[in-house]
């Protein structure tokens, strides 16, 4: 388990609704404990725990998976085959996964697809008061504004606290695109991000534009264009006076911790 001396700095939620821009990393569980520890001692804000991707989907070594990140804000994804991620199994399975493992992390990231199981994971993320993350995930083109805009809403109306949708950018055009309904939108609480070499920017600067959460990349690449936690961290530093501050008085704690 990750040492017990490395302390949250604040919690998820706070995190989220604080407007700096945030880091996060996905993290398998064949992820080894130094790098864990690396990332949280350099600034990392978040961990996703790609629960999709682990050995076992049992949910006794799920949650001992999850105590191993005990120090970072957590969440969790059981991310489907047909949206980029891993898990095979029922649809039945992944709710009672989902549920299992909602009391141990701080939020979930469920994707709009997936049907009947959403509105029963999302009333169990709201009563466990964790934070709720509904996405979209469009390997192929970005989607049209009225998409984009259509999806959000559907997502919110769905018990979202904080929509991602992250598109294929296969332009300049793709990339405006996001970055338009990033700023227009930026009040519904928002996670946007593109995909492949066009997108690799969004994962910089639209935080700057309202983007609550940007992911970077560790030793489980989840998609193209993802930069390395090393890279986002110091472009970040550079162009957001903001995080920089922030990251400067979290990095003196964690010092002194």
């Amino acid at each position: 388990m990750v040492s017990q001396a490395l302390q949250k700095v604040t919690s998820l939620r706070e995190l989220l609704e604080g407007g700096t821009p945030l880091i996060a990393m996905s993290f398998g569980d064949q992820d080894v404990e130094a790098e864990v520890r690396r990332a949280h001692a350099r600034g990392l804000d978040v961990a996703e725990l790609r629960i999709d991707t682990y050995l076992y989907s049992d949910g006794d070594y799920v949650v001992d998976q999850v105590h191993r990140f005990a120090s970072l804000p957590t969440i969790a994804t059981i991310r489907t085959e047909r949206e980029g991620g891993h898990w095979t199994g029922s649809d039945s399975d992944r709710r009672d996964l989902f549920k299992r493992s909602i009391p141990e992390v701080d939020g979930i990231d469920i994707e709009l697809s997936s049907g009947s199981i959403l509105p029963e994971v999302v009333a169990a993320a709201k009563a466990n008061d964790k934070v709720v993350i509904i996405s979209n995930h469009n390997f192929e083109e970005t989607p049209s504004a009225d998409e984009l805009s259509d999806m959000a809403h559907r997502a919110k109306e769905l018990g979202a606290d904080y929509v991602k949708l992250t598109a294929k950018a296969s332009s300049r055009e793709d990339l405006q695109r996001l970055a338009e309904f990033t700023v227009r939108h930026s009040d519904m609480g928002l996670i946007v991000i593109g995909m492949g070499g066009h997108g690799s920017a969004s994962r910089v600067f639209f935080p700057l534009l309202g983007s609550r959460l940007t992911y970077s990349r560790s030793s489980l690449q989840t998609v193209s264009g993802q930069l390395s936690f090393d890279e986002t961290f110091e472009l970040l530093r550079e162009f957001s006076p903001e995080f920089n501050e922030k990251k400067v008085i979290e990095l003196q704690i964690l010092d002194g911790a």
